[in-house]
């Protein structure tokens, strides 16, 4: 056995190390003298060399090996056609043996993609013969081309993964309809499929951004006993609610998918970020630490803990966490949002925009990526570029409670189409009254009318099945405004309850704490005519002296401690 036949050996075995070291002390010496071995065998220790690179996650070593490789391929080529066989025995099973020449370009395109070069990928896959390309290499070129805006090119990619792997679900998931046709087909021949049609039909309408239809499709497949409990089923309804902005069915579908798989990565992201509008931080907090010690290679954890950081108030956490997210994962949805909402929160509202778009270009049948890009212009006065934006949705996305909401949004910032805005939410509200985003912009609407009445009536109404905080909160101005202030008292607590750190609720309730009644009043009276008696004083006296020894005591423990 020669000793590159020893390195093939250790390479299969996986002992890259080994590998490593060898096939470079072996290169060398060939590189001192070139007829040491022969081309063939200079070939496979360079490809040998890069794979142990590769392992190493040293890429742009590990590409520059791939390169040499196929120039010295390329040689061998050359010199095998132009002599011939000299029909030594030792030469057949090394040409048998040698790696192939589609699988190193394979694996420079890795390397390209660690390395963030998709171009690079993009061409060293494309310079492969269409017969030659293998399953992997069409979907990774599927991908490439989707990152890259190449529609038309990525659906026949997806389509050539799937004429060769008819049950390639990940290529349905990406493309739906537009590629399904072909797993559909064979569904009839395989036994035991019978749900995959249906499987494929929920996804179809995911890809349309039909969103209810999705969601009633999937929840008939978690009902069969067969697929009931499963999680990639779990996490696809709790996102398809979360877009729906359903977020209670959102969060109980993840805590459900989270129970079934302590692992689950997917998904968690989203959790996180619903997890943080509702005030639960120390959830949040919890949930990012169990996410990094799972795994800090994925851009979910870094979103979560941004999260945290965004509604503790701390933007520039919140966009290095975003950024670091966006690193890890360009193709991270959840990771633009922070990080252009923190970059909003800043006042750097021409970047965010540019990270709105790109969510949107990624996930073009997610509200939230719109929602965010119409507030940039708001905060930036181009109510004309966010009404364009608004109304383009509303056609593309269809007429539901959310697209309505959005649109009336805009609506409300300009006083013209303030009566457009009220029979959009009017809208909106027939089709869901417990859509919250809703509510809330309807008695804004009904607090410009002064219209409070109206406006108490229409928050327990959104109250009578759902809690949530700001509409708890906004009762209590509300009441506030007839006069009400005990029950406005309750709401802010209840509001304060649901999330400690909303700050209007902190406000509201502060001030009417402040608020004075007459028999306070009195007592304060009573109690200022007692001030006078030498007991009183002498019972202040000491109150003041014990005061006074607390905070020595105090000081003293603080010097002790430093």
């Amino acid at each position: 056995m020669s000793v590159v036949e020893h390195v093939r050996e250790m390479a299969a075995a996986g002992l890259h190390s080994n590998v490593r070291l060898l096939s470079g002390l072996l290169l060398t010496m060939s590189g001192n003298n070139p007829e040491l071995f022969s081309p063939s065998q200079k070939y496979q220790l360079l490809v040998y060399h890069a794979d142990s690179l590769f392992h190493d996650k040293e890429y742009r070593n590990a590409v520059s090996k791939y390169t040499m490789a196929l120039q010295q391929k390329k040689a061998l080529s050359k010199t095998s056609k132009v002599r011939p066989s000299t029909g030594n025995a030792a030469s057949t099973p090394q040409s048998q043996c040698l790696p192939s020449e589609i699988e190193v370009k394979y694996k420079m395109a890795e390397c390209y993609t660690m390395l963030k070069q998709d171009k690079d990928a993009i061409a060293i896959l494309d310079g492969i013969p269409s017969r030659q390309r293998t399953p992997k290499i069409n979907m990774m070129l599927a991908n490439l081309y989707k990152k890259a805006g190449q529609e038309r090119s990525s659906v026949t990619s997806y389509k050539e993964v799937l004429r060769q792997c008819p049950l390639a679900l990940d290529a349905i998931l990406v493309k739906g309809a537009e590629v399904a046709s072909m797993t559909i087909n064979i569904i009839q021949s395989i036994p035991n499929l019978d749900w995959l049609s249906v499987w494929i039909k929920a996804y179809a309408f995911v890809h349309t951004g039909d969103n209810t239809r999705a969601i009633n499709t999937i929840c008939s497949l978690e009902k069969k006993s067969l697929l009931r409990d499963n999680v990639d089923l779990l996490g696809s309804l709790a996102d398809l609610y979360f877009r729906a902005g359903d977020n209670k069915n959102s969060i109980l579908k993840f805590e459900q998918a989270q129970m079934l798989d302590p692992y689950l990565i997917k998904g968690m992201d989203v959790y996180g970020y619903l997890l943080a509008r509702e005030g639960r931080l120390e959830d949040v907090e919890n949930l990012g630490c169990r996410l990094f010690n799972i795994s800090d290679q994925h851009a979910e954890p870094w979103v979560v803990s941004g999260c945290h950081s965004f509604y503790s108030k701390r933007y520039s956490r919140a966009l290095y966490l975003g950024a670091k997210a966006i690193q890890l994962n360009s193709n991270s949805v959840q990771a633009l949002l922070l990080k252009g909402a923190a970059l909003r929160n800043m006042g750097r509202v021409q970047e965010a925009i540019i990270h709105f778009r790109e969510a949107i270009r990624l996930a073009p049948c997610r509200l939230d990526c719109y929602e965010g890009l119409i507030e940039c212009y708001l905060a930036s006065n181009s109510i004309r570029e966010a009404m364009v934006m608004a109304n383009n949705v509303y056609k593309t996305l269809g007429a539901n409670a959310q697209t309505l909401t959005l649109l009336a949004t805009v609506c409300l910032e300009d006083p013209v189409t303030q009566e457009k805005a009220k029979t959009l939410l009017d809208k909106a509200l027939t089709q869901r009254p417990d859509y919250i985003k809703a509510v809330v912009k309807k008695a804004e609407l009904l607090s410009r009318e002064q219209k409070y009445e109206d406006g108490i009536a229409l928050l327990r109404n959104a109250l009578a099945n759902q809690s949530d905080c700001v509409l708890h909160r906004i009762l209590g101005d509300f009441l506030v405004a007839v006069n009400e202030y005990q029950e406005a008292m309750d709401q802010y607590s209840i509001a304060l309850s649901l999330d400690p750190n909303d700050q209007k609720s902190l406000e509201g309730l502060q001030k009417m704490e402040k608020e004075e009644s007459p028999t306070d009043a009195t007592q304060e009276e009573d109690v200022d005519d007692m001030e006078g008696s030498g007991e009183e004083g002498d019972l202040e006296g000491s109150d003041s002296e014990a005061a006074q020894w607390a905070d020595q005591e105090q000081c003293g423990l603080i010097h002790v401690v430093l």
